[in-house]
C-alpha cells in the first residue's frame, strides 16, 4: 500500500475512534445526568444547595494549634464554616453557640462534621487566641489564621466579605453572617443563611448529606 495511503487511512481511523469515543462519553454523560436528583430545595430553612460543590482556593494558613494547613485539610469530613473573629461582640458568639447546640442535634447514623471559624481578624486571632475561644466551644470547633489576603480570598469563595472598621478606639470588623457547609471533597456544597436555629442545621445538613451520598458518592 502507498504510504500516502496507508497515512491517510490510519488518520481517518484515528478520528472514528475519537468520534466514536466522544459519541460514547456523552451518552455516559447525559444518562448520569439524567439519574441525578436535583439539589434539595431548603429555602424554608435558609438554606440554597449548589447542584455541584464549589471548588475553594489554594491557601496556606494557620490552625488553632499553629500548623500550617493547605485546603487538604478540609477534606475527608463535613464541616461548617464560619467567617468572624474572637473579638466579635455578637454575631459570632451567638452563630458558634448555635453550632455547638446544633451538634447535639445531629443524628448518630450522620458523619459527624466540624466547625470551622475562618478569621477575619488575623492581627489579634492568634493560634493561642484561637485554641482559648474555641475550646468554650468544644472539641470539634477548630480555626484558622494567617495572612490577611489569603484570608479575604478564602473567605471570598465561601460568599463572605469583611471589612475593618474603628468605633471609638474599639477594632471592629463587619462581617457575612451565613455558614457556608463544606463536603468532604473540600468543597462548598451549601451556604447557610440567617437567622439560624440548632433544630433547622441540623435538619438542612441531614438533607444535604443524603442527596449527596444518593447522587455524587465520591462527596458524600
Amino acid at each position: 500500500m502507498d504510504r500516502t495511503v496507508r497515512n491517510t487511512v490510519i488518520i481517518l481511523v484515528m478520528v472514528v475512534v475519537l468520534v466514536f469515543g466522544l459519541v460514547v462519553g456523552r451518552q455516559v454523560f447525559q444518562a448520569e445526568t439524567a439519574n441525578t436528583a436535583p439539589a434539595p430545595e431548603l429555602s424554608e430553612l435558609n438554606t440554597f444547595v449548589y447542584e455541584q460543590g464549589r471548588t475553594l482556593p489554594s491557601f496556606q494558613l494557620l490552625n488553632e494549634a499553629g500548623e500550617t494547613v493547605s485546603q487538604e485539610a478540609l477534606k475527608g469530613r463535613w464541616t461548617f464554616a464560619f467567617v468572624g473573629y474572637t473579638f466579635c461582640p455578637d454575631v459570632c458568639p451567638a452563630t458558634l453557640s448555635t453550632l455547638r447546640q446544633a451538634d447535639g442535634l445531629m443524628p448518630d447514623t450522620l458523619p459527624q462534621p466540624d466547625y470551622l471559624l475562618i478569621s477575619a481578624d488575623p492581627e489579634r486571632d492568634t493560634p493561642a487566641r484561637l485554641t482559648e475561644y474555641l475550646n468554650f466551644f468544644g472539641d470539634d470547633f477548630h480555626g484558622l489564621t494567617g495572612d490577611l489576603s489569603v484570608l479575604r480570598d478564602l473567605a471570598k469563595s465561601l460568599n463572605a466579605v469583611f471589612v475593618h472598621r474603628e468605633d471609638k478606639g474599639v477594632q471592629l470588623v463587619d462581617h457575612s453572617a451565613h455558614i457556608a457547609l463544606i463536603n468532604p471533597e473540600g468543597e462548598m456544597t451549601a451556604v447557610i443563611q440567617p437567622p439560624h436555629t440548632p433544630k433547622d442545621l441540623a435538619e438542612a445538613y441531614q438533607k444535604i448529606y443524603e442527596w449527596t451520598r444518593r447522587n455524587h458518592p465520591r462527596a458524600g
